[in-house]
């Protein structure tokens, strides 16, 4: 059975490594400063004993005052889990970084986001629609679409 990880360990270790970075943490989940989201993805990858090698989905919330984008990771080779959350606070071209050149998995999941709710991914090698054709007008799954 896999292990859920202590989000206020994780966060300890990122605050102590990244100071500021780390907004709020509880039960499995860290939430992190979009602009360190890389940096702190690329240590929970290749820190020995953490080893997330393996991202098992990345989603999205409109939550109409900011987007969050949430990222569940796991480690095969230790057997545990951790949510990983960042947020943007504006509806006008929000962007976070971009996880793919950590996890090439990311690479179709930031596409089916930044389609369905227009949130872009900086630094995605093939950042373009995949589920509604290009041109198509807005985002459906906004809470302002329409």
């Amino acid at each position: 059975m896999t292990v859920e990880l202590s989000a206020a360990d994780i966060a300890a270790k990122l605050s102590q490594r990244f100071p500021g970075a780390v907004l709020e943490s509880g039960g499995a989940t860290v939430l992190v400063e979009s602009h360190r989201l890389l940096e702190v993805a690329r240590f929970l990858k290749e820190t020995p004993g953490l080893d997330f090698d393996y991202v098992t989905s990345i989603t999205a919330v409109d939550y109409c005052h900011y987007f969050e984008v949430i990222y569940h990771l796991i480690s095969i080779q230790h057997n545990h889990t951790l949510v990983l959350k960042t947020r943007c606070h504006t509806r006008h071209n929000p962007t976070v970084p971009s996880v793919v050149a950590l996890w090439q998995g990311a690479e179709l999941q930031e596409r089916e986001i930044y389609d369905l709710m227009g949130i872009a991914f900086s630094g995605h090698p093939n950042l373009k629609r995949i589920l509604t054709w290009e041109g198509f007008p807005g985002h459906p799954l906004r809470r302002d679409y329409l």
